[in-house]
Formats: structure tokens, sequence, C-alpha cells
């Protein structure tokens, strides 16, 4: 996820033959200004990379951890589906062609891997249940 914030999700060519880039602070022209800001992608991608992070450290506290994971599921699919929304609403603004990249699919496959953790914590705190009762 923290490569997002390094390469565009796509390139956008306008009708007038200007290329630009979406990323996740906008859409950006070729001198690097921005032309349409995107506040609330950044704040997703933000909080979804600073929640992936902390969950990956409150190993010891497991009820947390799937807690965080859960909440990092929903700002996931809140980001895959900003980008496609933001993605449309600028192709129309602009009346270009949308060329997508391949950290399109980054948050899709972050929502996966995320959700396997999930499976693997929730396993896991059974596992240790089942452990206690034996005691």
């Amino acid at each position: 996820m923290g490569s997002l914030f390094f390469f565009p999700f796509a390139k956008i060519e306008a009708q007038s033959k200007e290329l630009y880039d979406f990323i996740y602070r906008g859409l950006i022209n070729a001198e690097g200004e921005t032309i349409i800001p995107t506040l609330a992608l950044a704040i997703l991608l933000t909080a979804a990379t600073a929640i992936s992070i902390i969950s990956i450290f409150v190993y010891k506290n497991r009820l947390l951890q799937l807690r965080l994971c859960g909440l990092n599921l929903a700002l996931l699919l809140g980001t895959t589906g900003m980008i496609y929304f933001l993605g449309t609403k600028l192709i129309d603004d602009i009346a270009g062609v949308m060329s997508y990249k391949i950290t399109t699919a980054f948050p899709i496959i972050a929502l996966i891997l995320t959700f396997l953790a999930l499976k693997a914590i929730g396993k896991d705190i059974a596992l240790l249940k089942s452990m206690d009762r034996i005691r």
C-alpha cells in the first residue's frame, strides 16, 4: 500500500493530446501542477497504510489485531471504490481516455491478503482458546 504514494494509478490522455497522471493527490498535468485534488483518496490511503502497519506490530493483542484487520478491510474496499469512482469522474471532466496502471490492483491485492490474515488470526485465537480448555 505504501507504493501507491509514489506511482500513478492511471494516465489520462485528453482530446487535446495533453497527458495527465492520476495519483493519490489528484489529477496532475505534465508540469506537476494539481488540476483536480482528491483529498478523500489521500486520507483513505494514508489511513489504510497506517492501520496495516499498526496491525502488524500489535501481534500480542490478537483481538485488537482482528478488529484492526476488519477496519482495514473496510478502508481498502473504500479505497478501491474511490479509485474507480474518481477515475470515471476524471474521465468525464477531462473528456479523455484513461489507461490504468498495475498499481490500481494493489488495493485489491492488499484486500485479499488482509482477508487471509483475518482468517489466520481467527484460527489462532480459536487454537489458543482450545489450549486453555485443555489445561
